[in-house]
């Protein structure tokens, strides 16, 4: 019973709201760049409920079964990691062996519940946009783990998320070394990647495919994979600093310091997403099997010298 409230309570409720907010930070600071006034504050829930009020259309000729339950596959991982992440972040001795193993796993999951979703539909440019949601997951992931086995190399070769952060506590945050800076970067354009903001938005790009993968998406189902990109807002940059910054403490100056982290996180994909162009899916390939791969593989070596 109580892994079932942890689950609501910190894998939904808490990161929906804390999601939301990233959400609206997001949009904000784009419209200011774009000299704009932008949203109200709630208006990303706004958006969450007009959508949930309208009509779910099932095109015709889809896989029904696996239409409806795509979006919902999606939100249950998220839910699933930040309950993970939460717990570690709340009590480090309260863990498992392999919970990294399990998030980073989960982190994989949405992607492949918007390729489900979008294959499902039949519609030729949502099979488009899923295809290169493939090609994107297997261009990142790579250069993703190995920044991740950066952390698990600084904590002794531990899979515990609650070795890597009592590791920090004891001798810093890993982002100071050598490694871990080269590492957090590495993950911060990759988490890019997993979000499909610009430069790497190819598999949704509303320009090229029309919004590609979701196209056939609408009402409630549509909520949930857009509650699930904002969930993502948040559960993705609580992974970075849980895994490079020493995660959340939640008393005085150190709550106050790790909500201006994750709000500094947020700030940087969304200045990414507004001053770059988009990447062609052959150009992503490339820029993660290439020099982003290389790096990555610099910071473990260089980890394994205690660097």
């Amino acid at each position: 019973m109580i892994y079932i409230l942890y689950l609501f309570f910190f894998g939904f409720l808490l990161t929906a709201v804390i999601g939301l907010f990233g959400s609206w930070i997001d949009r904000k600071l784009t419209a200011r760049l774009q000299y704009r006034v932008g949203p109200p504050l709630l208006q990303p829930l706004f958006d969450i409920l007009k959508l949930l009020k309208k009509e779910t259309l099932v095109p015709f000729g889809a896989s029904k079964a696996t239409f409806l339950a795509a979006p919902m596959i999606g939100l249950v991982s998220v839910m699933v990691v930040s309950t993970v992440l939460w717990v570690n972040n709340v009590d480090s001795q309260n863990t498992f062996m392999g919970d990294l193993i399990v998030v980073v796993y989960f982190l994989l999951v949405p992607s492949i519940s918007i390729i489900m979703g979008g294959f499902a539909s039949g519609n030729p440019l949502a099979s488009l946009g899923a295809s290169r949601e493939l090609k994107l997951i297997l261009s990142y992931e790579l250069p993703f783990i190995l920044a991740v086995l950066v952390a698990v190399i600084h904590a002794d070769f531990s899979l515990r998320l609650g070795d890597i952060l009592a590791t920090q506590a004891k001798n810093g945050v890993i982002a100071v070394s050598w490694s871990g800076g080269l590492a957090l970067l590495i993950t911060m354009i990759c988490m890019q990647g997993k979000l499909a903001l610009v430069p790497f938005d190819t598999p949704e790009a509303e320009t090229e495919i029309a919004h590609g993968v979701l196209i056939e998406y609408s009402g409630p189902l549509l909520a949930v994979y857009r509650l699930m990109k904002n969930m993502l807002f948040f559960a993705l940059p609580f992974f970075i600093i849980i895994i490079y910054l020493g995660g959340l403490r939640g008393h005085g100056l150190h709550l106050l310091y790790g909500a201006l982290e994750y709000v500094g996180i947020v700030a940087l994909i969304t200045v990414i997403r507004n001053t770059n162009p988009r990447l062609r899916i052959d150009q992503v390939l490339r820029f993660f099997w290439g020099p982003m791969t290389v790096l990555a593989i610099i910071a473990v070596l260089l980890a394994l010298g205690n660097y």
